[in-house]
């Protein structure tokens, strides 16, 4: 298991949203250095949807040891203790407040801490990547709004599908120029790869999606583009 502290954001993509295209999902499972790695599927956001489930296991079996931990019918009696023993931890997509909130009732966050300081890949997609940063612009309330409370391992804002939702990039604006820390838009088929807290470098699945550092300089909001190395 590597001793580098990872933290692989996706902005959209994975098998959730390519299945035809694993080079994101392909890059996590690189990054644990590991030939068969243990990798958990949290599906939290989605209310541990059934057929999320069954859709990584479909993309995960033949490449790694998959699993994943519920939490609306736990079995796992020590949390820590099972995500500290795989390589990588991949967090979906959907609702990212109530993901944070369920966590925090079952100490899913404190764990997900210590496998991030033994090691373990953390990656995920859309709330799964906007999760560890110290704040998010996200639909989890229905229109776009800030989410403030991040799990915090990474400085900063995080917004993804920033090319897949025309809505993002303008609210992301508006919401920089009213106090939200500054921070990164991600594209959908793009990733931000985070090592030991700093960004490692952008990769994408396709051809044309990248990130975007978004600062406010001179009291108004500016993107410069980070360009994305194509994976494959």
């Amino acid at each position: 298991m590597t001793r580098q502290r990872q933290i692989i954001a996706m902005g959209g993509g994975g098998f959730s949203m390519e299945p035809d295209n694993p080079l994101l999902d392909d890059h996590v499972l690189a990054a644990t250095g590991a030939a068969q790695p243990r990798v958990c599927f949290l599906p939290t956001a989605s209310g541990d949807a059934e057929g999320y489930v069954h859709r990584f296991f479909q993309a995960f079996a033949d490449r790694c040891e998959p699993s994943w931990l519920g939490l609306f019918n736990r079995e796992v009696d020590d949390v820590e203790a099972f995500l500290c023993a795989h390589h990588a931890i991949y967090v979906g997509g959907g609702n990212t407040a109530n993901m944070l909130a369920v966590w925090r009732v079952h100490g899913v966050d404190r764990a997900l801490r210590a496998a991030y300081q033994r090691g373990v890949v953390l990656a995920g997609v859309s709330a799964g990547a906007v999760c560890w940063f110290e704040a998010a612009v996200s639909d989890s309330f229905g229109p776009l709004s800030p989410l403030r409370d991040g799990l915090g391992l990474l400085p900063g804002t995080c917004a993804p599908h920033y090319d897949g939702d025309p809505e993002r990039r303008p609210a992301f604006a508006r919401m920089i120029a009213a106090g939200l820390p500054q921070g990164y838009g991600v594209d959908d088929s793009a990733a931000l790869h985070f090592v030991d807290d700093e960004l490692h470098e952008v990769v994408a699945s396709r051809a044309g999606p990248r990130a975007y550092r978004v600062e406010l300089v001179a009291g108004a909001p500016r993107e410069t583009a980070l360009p994305a190395r194509l994976l494959g």
